[in-house]
């Protein structure tokens, strides 16, 4: 598969986790386009390996927090509540999901990283611990706190254990 087959099959898949990764659209298209372009100079070797997408995610993963370590990017969190849309109004859809991706991004880099890989890109432990270069337990360490945070926000009760089997 050529650089330029893959970007036209994968590029829109990879935008829309960066999305999800920094709930940023325009951050996300910025670390996508740096992560291609990185990955168009050793593209003959990422292919080899055989799983470009756990390579090139890994990149975007990388990027963003490259992006957090710069002192100048650090954004200024508000304690000021959006209201709240009137259940039937034809924007509710579109209001829950922004703020899922709010609480979503509140979380850590690692965590964020998890919750993104396994339930919008419905990958399994091992692989994203393969992306994150961590173990399997970590991912599912990862999961249950990320979880937990994301329930107490919504005024659910934490729960011990990870996946129901």
């Amino acid at each position: 598969m050529t650089f330029e087959e893959y970007v036209a099959a994968r590029g829109a898949s990879l935008v829309r986790f960066a999305r999800l990764l920094t709930g940023d659209p325009h951050r996300a298209e910025d670390l996508v386009q740096d992560a291609l372009a990185r990955a168009y100079l050793r593209w003959d070797t990422i292919v080899r390996v055989e799983q470009p997408d756990a390579y090139l995610r890994r990149m975007v993963i990388n990027g963003s927090h490259s992006w957090w370590r710069r002192r100048s990017n650090r954004e200024t969190p508000t304690d000021t509540l959006v209201e709240r849309v009137a259940p039937g109004d034809i924007d509710t859809e579109t209001a829950e999901r922004d703020a899922i991706l709010r609480q979503i991004a509140r979380l850590s880099d690692r965590q964020r990283a998890v919750v993104v890989l396994r339930y919008y890109e419905d990958l399994d432990d091992a692989t994203i611990a393969d992306i994150l270069g961590c173990s399997a337990v970590t991912v599912r360490s990862h999961a249950l706190k990320a979880l937990n945070i994301l329930r107490a926000q919504v005024g659910i009760a934490p729960t011990t254990s990870g996946r129901k089997r």
